[in-house]
């Protein structure tokens, strides 16, 4: 099948699961602790692909978010649309293999770009501007109840507070990012575009797991900052790909801040 009728299908489908789920793409996973909700920033993930046509908007639309206050944008790249003429240079399995990890945490049938996933719990087209806006709106009313940091302590460390944790624990993820790129695409659905993508995600680790004690993750970003890194993100998410219920970031380009 067509890789653009392929994600019309996929497309429809989602539109359909949202109008079943109340609209909202929201995640059936209980909430834990929200009457202490604190404010923190809200997770936007994009999944995306070089090879796909309908997602140069999506990814305009991220590179605006990233300069929003209160949002960690993150771009990933997955790479099941390679096949189809143009190798995304970003693409990376694990990204596609946490895309379907959301996609049974969501409930949905299918994997499609441009998918952008927000603060774990909503499901929305990346392009669509007005569902993007509203799950973020929603997302920051929420707040998230762990206040996540960073410590120079001992040349850097993560540090979660102690807490009500969820059942069966939390995921604590480390996202190292690169600031902007602009790639000229020969081939595929996208041949002859300039395009750029901000805040590419290069590594995504499993740090610990967080049961609800103080913890305390020592962190080199030295290795990652002389690779030219732009940023790193910790999201601390129930389960592996639940709800974010903690959220930081900070740039790697003056390590002297950190």
């Amino acid at each position: 099948m067509d890789g653009r009728l392929q994600r019309l299908g996929a497309a429809l489908f989602v539109a359909a699961s949202v109008s079943v789920a109340g609209a909202s793409g929201i995640s059936s996973a209980p909430a834990f602790a929200e009457s202490d909700a604190a404010m923190s920033p809200v997770v936007v993930e994009l999944f995306t692909s070089q090879g796909c046509s309908s997602c140069p908007p999506a990814e305009a639309f991220l590179n605006e978010l990233a300069d929003e206050e209160g949002i960690i944008a993150l771009e990933l790249h997955v790479d099941y649309w390679d096949y189809i003429g143009w190798a995304d240079p970003f693409a990376s399995p694990r990204n596609t293999q946490r895309q379907r990890d959301y996609a049974r945490e969501l409930e949905l049938r299918y994997v499609y770009t441009p998918q952008m996933v927000i603060d774990g719990r909503h499901n929305v087209v990346g392009s669509n501007r007005q569902q993007v806006r509203s799950a973020i709106g929603r997302s920051t009313l929420r707040g998230k109840p762990l206040a996540v940091s960073f410590s120079d302590e001992d040349g850097g460390r993560i540090v979660i507070p102690e807490g009500p944790a969820p059942e069966g624990g939390a995921t604590v993820w480390l996202a190292i990012y690169d600031g902007l790129h602009e790639t000229e695409v020969e081939r595929g659905e996208n041949r002859g575009k300039a395009l750029k993508n901000r805040n590419v995600v290069r590594e995504l680790e499993e740090l610990a797991v967080w049961t609800g004690e103080r913890l305390e993750i020592p962190v080199d970003l030295a290795r990652a900052a002389a690779l030219g890194r732009e940023g790193c993100a910790i999201l601390v998410q129930q389960g592996r790909t639940g709800p974010i219920i903690g959220a930081a970031a900070m740039p790697l380009g003056d390590l002297t801040g950190f």
